[in-house]
């Protein structure tokens, strides 16, 4: 019995130091959150943005630790939305998530990414809960046949394509998030690659937007890059100009060692919440 206890206690306390290795705060405040206080003042959202490093592994563990617990305070009024599936996956997507096709086959047929089982937790706890998941972003040979030929090449297109991508022509968004890119690439590329990544930006908001319109007491739970949702540029521009009124919060979860090298001004403008990760 000692030898079993003594097992417990040592796999809480694994879990336990397992998941400090993140701290919240609010925007401009050094006092730590804790993630169930995130998730209630975050409930008042209709969208809550939440932003990564795609190889961020702290990253990863918060993103499914917030989705339990908003899941605590919204109930069935809550939806998945992810980056990393394309909108022309959503079938394959559904099918598995309503038990019709086994696990390997939505992996391949979705075409889901390579790091999959870092959001696996967040697609099986859906699953269980029979919560929505939104595939949401353009299909990827789209994003580079804009970025090889410009976002004209479009319009080309059969009508049974451009379902899967929001109406054309998709807005550039050029201003802040204009510069922030182009600042970003020290100003090479061609104007096409700076419309590829629009499109992401257009897509994933149109996803989200269509999906509200539907499901409007539903909050919606969104995953990406921090890129495109940090200070509330990119996508979260893009929604609110498909629809001013919604209520957006963001969060963002960067790596210590990019957050040392920021200000206290830049980190209180770039989200709601911010996350500093360490590495496991």
């Amino acid at each position: 019995m000692s030898k079993i206890l003594f097992l417990a206690f040592t796999l809480c306390l694994s879990h336990f130091l397992f998941a400090q290795k993140f701290t919240a705060y609010r925007s401009g405040s050094t006092q730590p959150v804790s993630v169930t206080e995130m998730a209630n003042e975050l409930s008042t959202a209709n969208i809550v943005f939440v932003g990564e490093e795609h190889n961020d592994s702290m990253a990863h563990v918060l993103q499914h630790e917030l989705f339990k617990a908003l899941h605590q305070v919204k109930g069935s009024q809550l939806a998945l939305s992810l980056e990393m599936f394309e909108t022309d996956c959503q079938t394959p997507l559904n099918d598995y998530l309503k038990g019709f096709a086994t696990e390997a086959q939505m992996i391949k047929d979705a075409r889901a990414w390579a790091n999959y089982k870092d959001y696996r937790p967040l697609v099986e706890y859906a699953k269980e809960q029979s919560i929505n998941v939104i595939a949401a972003n353009a299909p990827r040979r789209y994003v580079n046949l804009v970025a090889r030929r410009g976002m004209h090449s479009l319009d080309s297109l059969s009508k049974e394509a451009k379902q899967f991508l929001p109406k054309l022509p998709y807005d550039t968004l050029d201003g802040a998030y204009a510069k922030k890119f182009w600042d970003l690439m020290a100003g090479h590329g061609r104007p096409s690659i700076y419309h590829s990544q629009s499109l992401w930006d257009a897509s994933m908001s149109n996803s989200i937007h269509q999906y509200n319109k539907k499901h409007k007491k539903e909050l919606v739970y969104h995953l990406c890059g921090r890129f495109h949702s940090d200070n509330k540029l990119g996508t979260v521009e893009q929604l609110l100009r498909r629809n001013k009124k919604l209520v957006i919060k963001n969060v963002t979860c960067i790596p210590k060692s990019i957050a040392d090298a920021m200000t206290k001004e830049e980190l209180a403008a770039i989200a709601d919440f911010v996350v500093i990760t360490e590495k496991e």
